[in-house]
């Protein structure tokens, strides 16, 4: 028994990983940290907070059918739409991202942050969170249901080890993207870097939902 519970963590550890490196992931929180000017520090806790609302919203989901005894499948069911809806949200983020760069673009100011800058950036906090939470973690809900068979305490470990995994991939990856990513200067890069940002969401949007990650 506990054999075969060390090869469920194996696989989840292995599952969670290849999940992460889903670049819907990571490269929303680098291209806007860029664009932002944030510090790694905040890169850092925006990244972990909203990994922490993406996993959490699934093992919720998770445990509430588990309770109530509903399908596996009928669970994933609902997991493949939220997947779609999150994916699409954040493709539409990006579109509204991309025109309010242009527009920042064509206004040029840098010499201070104006309030319609500084609204922007705690929308753009609240927007990301939300479509982290709304998507979930799709092998997350098997996982949890073979875990069954070793109680709760299975199904805890289960969901923790798929979360610490997750997140931390979410974290380091979005960081060393943002590392990469400050290595360009240029000053066009600079004027349009909400531009870019937004375009490159849309693209990571549309290439996950394309592979159907």
């Amino acid at each position: 028994m506990i054999k075969g519970y060390l090869l469920l963590l194996a696989s989840t550890f292995s599952i969670a990983f290849l999940h992460a490196l889903a670049p819907d992931h990571w490269m929303p929180f680098a291209v806007i940290g860029k664009a932002q000017g944030w510090s790694k520090r905040k890169l850092v806790l925006v990244t972990f907070i909203s990994g922490m609302g993406h996993v959490g919203s699934t093992i919720l989901l998770g445990s509430i059918g588990i309770l109530l005894g509903l399908n596996l499948w009928r669970l994933k069911g609902v997991e493949s739409q939220r997947g779609q809806i999150a994916l699409w949200l954040l493709i539409g983020f990006g579109i509204a991202y991309t025109i309010w760069g242009l527009k920042k673009a064509r206004d040029h100011r840098h010499e201070h942050i104006d309030a319609e800058s500084a609204k922007l950036r705690t929308t753009t906090l609240w927007a990301l969170f939300a479509i982290f939470v709304l998507g979930p973690c799709e092998p997350l809900i098997p996982l949890m249901f073979l875990a069954t068979e070793y109680g709760w305490t299975g199904i805890f470990l289960t969901s923790l080890t798929f979360s610490i995994i997750t997140i931390f991939m979410m974290v380091l990856q979005s960081l060393l993207a943002s590392i990469g990513i400050q290595l360009i200067k240029h000053d066009i890069a600079e004027r349009y870097a909400h531009v870019f940002a937004g375009i490159v969401i849309v693209l990571t949007g549309a290439f996950v939902m394309l592979l159907g990650i």
